[in-house]
């Protein structure tokens, strides 16, 4: 009986309009959390689904480094089935053109599990197969082929082999994830590698071997496999498969995850704003009730059952409109992401009817027990049963499940915790100032018209609630001015330093035998650039200690490191752009001295202070060098650099290809095809085009994470409109009684205009002001980078809030100078 009765009971309200601000801030915070969760959840049955398919097989090894027979033998032994890849960077020629590009050299098995799509010569439509490029022949993918302009059948130059196009690529199952994909695919066979001459020393080549077969067998040997690993040897199953669309992932949905996170907060306000303002609306209706028998607790479980039809419908539609907005996401990522996915599941709508509830009942209970307790005496003595501050405490029950919605949001504790600490003191410190700056304001009101006196009285009479109202806005404000206008500035002024003649190509893998030629023939066209050689090096121990990614277990930037190779070099001179922080640059008599200045990021990471030893292992060789310093590097120069440098005649005995960066003007860009056509074996890296297409995957990511934003904003809205309909509420007896006393409703429009236009302004200039800060810190902590203030962002900033307010406040205002000053006053305060 009672849920039927609450239903009709909704149905009145939401007609009425008594809690369509409740609703609407409901439906923004679950749309939001769905949203992210359906993009999440699609994507992860997606690498589940396709584990296997993506891998190339059951089990792959992967390698910095040719992978030991005993690995082949042993597999053969367990009666599985066989391939093999390597890929590598170099430069691919036809027509005349040169261009950058990933090879993969394929053995004939290759792919063990999922097909390969293509298109043959003479065909239009894509074919799938089981089988690569036969030997002799290549495949090319679109972007190749377009590039280069070649079509199946044509030739092109790989290093010194000539080969023909036999199909164009359009589908790899194994295929890496597109975000650091800076070059476009060339299949081939791995028969033809010694013809092109491009296997040299110092190439930086991924060993592959892929392995399908019984699942027992598969398990056997892996576990064989796992005692037999050394350093930069990896197992990929279909647990680990894909780390880099993995990690991508869980990155951006801890980002889109925390970004919900400000629209889950601010709807909390809204809704404890909405409840309370419901609450004081019934308490007349409630007190009825009570006389005419109904008891606390019935009157309790009605009000209850009657959220709890709310929190469902707005559980469904925001389910739904986070559905739907779910494709938005799925279309600006679909390229950085590169997945085919399934149909997404429905554990994302269990996250969003328990937002819904959450924000509900955690912060609608302290209301729902204030209109329960609403003594019967209100009837005749409307005074009694206004809100007590001993109820204010019910409310820590909501900020409890806000905090564990936060961390579970968050999906790390930590990371949680933070963040809850980090909003609770954001939100204190901008509520203090903003009723700081509104109890300065508000005293200014001499020699003004009626007007702006009464506007800045109003505020200083309700400061507290229009403190909340500017506090809702300026976060809102502030999370789009950061995502827009100072993320704009980031990137103009990371551009801005760096030189218009900042080097926009390298070439590496250049053999010793190789630099005297390639030298002249850079200077032959008027390039100058210094030539580095670079040692290729294992870190093994830190001041005698033996290292690996086991001692950082809560490091994955120092895991990575110190399972990669390093570039080591040696130079006499401190290079153009290194900066000495601590100790002192080599001086000539420590020549042939096992020194090393470290680079101090990566000194940092990796726990290395001065005076260490490290202990290299290069080409076999165990070196030993003792920090003599640490280094700041100028990243964004371009040039050449490297985290450890020796001095002359330490290293110089080890095996060494060379390096180096050069501006070409877009005038001489021939000149690159030149030096591949003249060093075929040479990779030349164009800077620009993969920075451009860098700067494209940030802005799918930015989009994304702006459209996530735009609940955010939604959400601070629906604040400020429940936050000015309480202070209307609160407001509806003094206009009564200043237009029974004679004031003219020009003047009260003037009036409320200004107070809006204030409360809008002082939250657009706290907005511009927090996001300036906020850039200037994540500017100068993460990107080493000197941001310029934006002068005109705050006043700027703050017309557009005052006009925003202006606009969503004038709807509330309006309906009280339609009301009668007579119906008002008999109502009262």
């Amino acid at each position: 009986m009672i849920a039927a009765f609450s239903w009709r009971l909704l149905g009145r309200e939401l007609r009425s309009g008594e809690l369509r601000l409740l609703f609407a801030a409901l439906v923004v915070a679950v749309a939001a959390v769905t949203a992210v969760g359906f993009f999440g959840d699609r994507v992860r049955q997606g690498l589940q689904r396709e584990a296997q398919q993506m891998m190339g097989g059951d089990l792959v090894v992967t390698s910095d480094h040719p992978l030991p027979e005993r690995y082949r033998d042993e597999a053969r032994r367990h009666r599985l089935q066989l391939a093999e890849t390597l890929v590598f960077p170099s430069m691919v020629m036809a027509g005349g053109q040169a261009q950058l590009a990933d090879i993969k050299a394929v053995t004939s098995s290759y792919p063990l599990r999922g097909s390969l799509g293509r298109i043959l010569h003479g065909e239009e439509s894509s074919r799938e197969t089981r089988q690569g490029p036969e030997a002799g022949t290549v495949w090319l993918d679109e972007r190749l082929a377009s590039a280069l302009d070649v079509r199946a059948g044509d030739l092109l130059r790989l290093g010194s082999a000539t080969l023909p196009v036999a199909a164009i690529l359009t589908r790899e199952p194994d295929r890496g994830v597109n975000f650091f994909s800076l070059a476009p695919r060339l299949m081939m066979h791995l028969d033809d590698i010694g013809t092109t001459g491009l296997v040299q020393f110092g190439a930086r080549i991924r060993y592959t071997l892929m392995l399908a077969g019984d699942e027992r067998d598969v398990a056997a040997y892996r576990e064989w496999l796992d005692g037999q690993l050394a350093r930069g040897e990896r197992v990929e199953d279909a647990g680990n498969a894909r780390p880099e669309i993995r990690s991508i992932l869980d990155r951006s949905e801890r980002f889109l995850g925390l970004a919900t996170l400000l629209t889950v907060i601010l709807s909390a306000v809204a809704v404890a704003l909405a409840a309370r303002r419901y609450m004081q609306r019934h308490l007349d209706a409630c007190a009825v009730m009570r006389c005419l028998g109904m008891m606390q607790a019935r009157l309790l479980g009605l009000h209850a059952t009657l959220f709890l039809w709310l929190s469902l419908l707005a559980g469904l539609l925001g389910s739904a409109l986070g559905f739907a907005a779910h494709f938005m996401l799925m279309k600006w990522l679909h390229d950085v992401l590169a997945l085919d996915l399934p149909a997404a599941g429905w554990l994302p709508l269990v996250a969003g009817f328990g937002v819904s509830g959450v924000l509900l009942f955690g912060f609608a209970l302290p209301p729902l027990l204030q209109l329960a307790r609403v003594p019967t005496l209100r009837v005749l003595r409307r005074e009694l049963g206004a809100p007590r501050a001993s109820l204010l405490g019910g409310y820590l029950f909501g900020l409890f499940l806000l905090a564990a919605l936060i961390v579970w949001v968050a999906g790390n504790l930590r990371l949680g915790l933070v963040a809850v600490a980090g909003f609770s003191g954001a939100l204190v410190v901008f509520w203090a100032i903003a009723r700081l700056f509104i109890a300065m304001v508000s005293r200014g009101r001499g020699g003004a018209g009626f007007g702006w006196r009464q506007g800045l009285a109003s505020l200083g009479r309700h400061a507290s609630s229009a403190a909340i109202q500017v506090v809702a806005l300026s976060i809102g404000l502030m999370a789009m001015l950061l995502l827009t206008v100072i993320r704009g500035d980031l990137l103009a002024a990371w551009q801005g330093s760096m030189p218009a003649d900042a080097p926009n190509r390298f070439i590496i893998n250049i053999q010793p035998e190789q630099r005297e030629a390639l030298a002249s023939e850079l200077r032959r066209f008027g390039i100058g650039s210094e030539l580095l050689p670079m040692v290729r090096a294992r870190l093994v121990r830190i001041a005698g200690q033996t290292v690996s990614s086991a001692s950082y277990p809560d490091d994955e930037r120092a895991q990575r490191l110190i399972e990669r190779e390093f570039n080591l070099s040696w130079r006499a001179d401190l290079p153009d752009g290194n900066r000495i922080v601590v100790g002192e640059w080599f001086r000539p008599d420590e020549n042939g001295q096992g020194l090393a200045s470290v680079e101090e990021g990566l000194a940092k990471t990796l726990g290395i202070r001065m005076g260490d030893e490290l202990v290299f292992v290069v080409a076999g060789v165990e070196k030993t060098l003792r920090v003599s310093s640490l280094r700041k590097l100028s990243w964004d120069s371009m040039r050449v650099n490297f985290f450890v440098l020796a001095p002359p005649g330490v290293i110089e005995d080890a095996p060494a290809s060379y390096i180096t960066s050069f501006h070409l003007p877009p005038e001489r860009t021939a000149a690159a095809a030149d030096l591949v056509k003249r060093f075929p074996n040479l990779t030349l890296i164009d800077v620009d085009a993969a920075l451009r297409q860098l700067q494209s995957v940030i802005g799918q990511v930015a989009r994304a994470i702006q459209f996530v934003f735009v609940f955010a904003l939604l959400a601070g809205g629906i604040v400020l409109y429940a936050a000015m309909l309480t202070a209307f509420d609160e407001r509806r007896y003094e206009l009564a009684v200043m237009r029974a006393l004679g004031a003219q409703r020009q003047q009260l429009v003037q009036a409320m205009r200004v107070e809006l236009a204030i409360i809008g302004a002082l939250a657009g200039l706290f907005a511009a002001v927090g996001a300036m800060v906020l850039g200037a810190v994540v500017g100068r902590q993460a990107f080493q980078l000197d941001l310029a203030p934006n002068l005109w962002l705050p006043w700027i900033s703050a017309a557009g809030g005052a006009v925003l307010t202006m606009v969503i406040g004038w709807q509330g205002f309006r309906r009280l100078l339609r009301t009668p000053p007579l119906m008002a006053l008999r109502h009262g305060a």
